[in-house]
């Protein structure tokens, strides 16, 4: 989380723990770990450390530690899921060369020669717990972690997903260790996974990478110096895939929350994604403001993407897995954003498939982020489908003949969730799944026994991470404003439905409901424009409420 100056609009910390407390409360957000599940949390970190590598490579695991693999995350972070290494390779290198053709692989058939390759190595939380055990049963209520301004609730205990899980600088550690070997186009050529062991040689930030990108920043001597060039290029690659395929994905700004300090200090970047606080100094208090990901974060995005892709087609191949779904936009939702564009003055031409329109806007003009607002909701209904298992038949071979509940409609392809283990509990079977079908193994177990019931598992504890997430950003929200009461601010309508409308504001980064005028005279909210609104009022049991300014002040 990133420490900023005072602001004027400014959530003091005391009232921000004690709206955050009650909204955990009431959600049933589990606090500490059972004792029984501490213990043998605590007991596999003690295992690891006294002799854990050696028994990983007794029991087969590959010896990758030579890999100059490198985490890249928000500043701070210490749940570190993935470690990358991208290189560039010889003409008419062979794919076999890594592992042969092992059944569940992807590109089994002979595939033009490969350009790149990608070694991604994901924390093996399967290293650390027990199956059936009471860690294992505590993991599967919570399902995730839940992120909120003022602390995370983690999925594992700390002393694995920050110690001896995490893929922490310097430490040797059990992986899920990812080949993947990339045409000239970015296209798969070879996927595969297995248990290894690795050592990360340097810990990144998004920043790091970026200035390095832009030639503007070098990074430490233990990165490989490649890295920057290497990932810009592969990620472009796979976003020129992307949008072949008729995927999307959208680069809209976003809400973040920061903790602000008494005296000024020196400003770090933003995050990739929710943090907890990166120091233990107290704050004096937090504020939101608006952040766009920076290219980085879009290209290290796409590598956990192609990932996900390889581990649903093993999957599939295999006959047994778990998928992340997304159904298909329906035709009267599409209707709707046509007619939305219109409204907005945007030129659609019917021939024009939407992510392409999308590719083209610009969040920065009015009505061009008003419409991403509502683009955002066209497709609705994420979930997850657990396959060859509890009577639930594989999907076909032909991913274009895949019916609506297999499929992503967003990323446009087959995916799966494999590449956040230490924050997500569904990726660990995932994981195993797919290292049993390249090793042509069976699956275990105690993975075909959980599969049927982790859609719903990880359905419920999604739904209460969702809600604490916009709980706490609503109750900030008012927080930040009160004591505003009667001041005009600019922002921006974005959307309207039945006289009410989303209002975003420039400063502070509020984005809340607006209702239109009851008057026949007050006409309909101005959708796309720049507005003034006063604010009436903010409390966060009661919400906030802001009247539009018809005649600027």
């Amino acid at each position: 989380m990133s420490r900023t100056r005072l602001s004027t609009y400014t959530a003091p910390p005391a009232e921000v723990a004690r709206t955050l407390d009650a909204l955990r409360a009431h959600y049933e957000v589990p606090t500490a770990f059972p004792p029984e599940a501490l213990v043998e949390a605590e007991a596999a970190a003690g295992a690891w450390a006294q002799d854990g590598p050696a028994r990983l490579l007794a029991d087969g695991a590959r010896d990758a530690r030579d890999l100059e693999l490198v985490t890249i995350d928000p500043p701070g972070s210490m749940d570190l899921d993935q470690a990358v290494l991208l290189e560039r390779l010889p003409a008419q290198a062979d794919h076999a060369d890594q592992a042969g053709t092992a059944a569940g692989e992807v590109g089994d058939a002979p595939e033009p020669a490969a350009t790149y390759r990608v070694h991604y190595a994901i924390a093996s939380l399967a290293t650390f717990v027990t199956p059936g055990g009471a860690l294992d049963t505590e993991l599967r209520s919570r399902g995730e972690t839940i992120y909120a301004p003022d602390a995370a609730t983690p999925l594992h205990p700390e002393v694995l997903s920050h110690g001896a899980a995490s893929l922490l600088q310097d430490a040797e550690r059990p992986a899920c260790l990812w080949t993947i070997d990339l045409d000239e186009r970015g296209e798969v050529v070879f996927a595969r996974v297995e248990r290894a062991l690795v050592r990360s040689r340097a810990r990144l930030s998004y920043a790091q990478v970026q200035a390095a990108i832009d030639g503007q920043g070098a990074l430490p001597q233990e990165a490989p110096d490649d890295l920057p060039e290497l990932l810009a290029e592969i990620g472009r690659l796979r976003l020129e895939r992307e949008a072949a395929r008729g995927g999307i994905s959208m680069t809209t700004p976003e809400q973040v929350v920061e903790v602000t300090e008494a005296t000024a200090v020196t400003e770090t970047e933003e995050t990739a994604e929710p943090a907890v606080p990166d120091g233990p100094s107290s704050p004096a208090g937090y504020r939101l403001a608006y952040r766009v990901p920076v290219p980085a974060e879009q290209y290290n995005a796409q590598i956990s993407l192609l990932t996900g892709m390889c581990a649903a087609r093993i999957m599939v191949e295999c006959g047994i897995g778990i998928l992340r779904t997304l159904p298909p936009a329906r035709p009267e939702d599409y209707a709707r954003l046509r007619r939305v564009a219109a409204a907005l003055g945007i030129d659609w031409p019917a021939a024009q498939p939407y992510p392409e329109l999308v590719r083209g806007l610009d969040h920065a003009i009015p009505a061009h982020a008003a419409f991403m607002e509502q683009a955002m909701s066209l497709f609705r209904g994420s979930g997850y489908l657990a396959f060859g298992v509890g009577g639930v038949g594989v999907p076909a071979d032909d991913e274009a003949a895949d019916s609506e509940e297999a499929v992503h409609s967003a990323i446009a392809a087959r995916y799966a969730h494999v590449t956040a283990p230490l924050r997500r509990l569904v990726d660990r079977y995932g994981e195993e799944v797919c290292i049993a079908a390249c090793a042509q193994a069976p699956v275990p177990e105690w993975v075909l026994d959980a599969l049927p019931d982790l859609p719903g598992v990880m359905e419920q504890t999604g739904k209460r991470a969702r809600a604490i997430g916009r709980g706490a950003l609503t109750a900030l929200e008012a927080l930040v404003l009160r004591g505003h009461e009667g001041e005009v601010f600019d922002g921006v309508i974005t959307s309207e439905r039945d006289g009410r409308g989303e209002l975003v504001l420039a400063e502070p980064a509020v984005v809340t409901e607006i209702r239109a005028g009851k008057k026949a005279s007050d006409g309909g909210l101005p959708v796309g424009e720049r507005v003034q609104v006063r604010l009436f009022s903010a409390d966060p049991a009661s919400g906030i409420r802001f009247q539009l300014l018809r005649n600027r002040p």
